[in-house]
């Protein structure tokens, strides 16, 4: 499953927190199609029905089936640049 580093738990609470959300809140990653290489990210208030929800200190991540299997053996990683712009990135778990 898909693991959070530090900073990844940090800024996800933060854009939820930002963006007003609930305590049942996260965010969303989903993926048009297995073979799509984009992933889209949103806050939300709640999973959709067939999300795999992961909670890592306090942060929840909702992730759609098909991102879930995309993500399955990866570390999802957030650096936030002087202006305030998030960059994700995503890595491959040590084995």
């Amino acid at each position: 499953m898909l693991t959070l580093t530090e900073n990844a738990s940090t800024v996800v609470k933060s854009i939820v927190d930002q963006s007003g959300g609930t305590e049942d809140g996260g965010l969303r990653i989903s993926q048009d199609a297995a073979d799509s290489p984009a992933l889209h990210v949103m806050p939300t208030e709640a999973p959709q029905p067939g999300d795999q929800v992961l909670e890592d200190s306090g942060a929840r991540v909702f992730l759609e089936e098909t991102a879930a299997v995309t993500l399955d053996d990866k570390i999802l990683d957030a650096q936030v640049d002087d202006n305030g712009g998030v960059q994700f990135t995503i890595a491959v778990q040590d084995a």
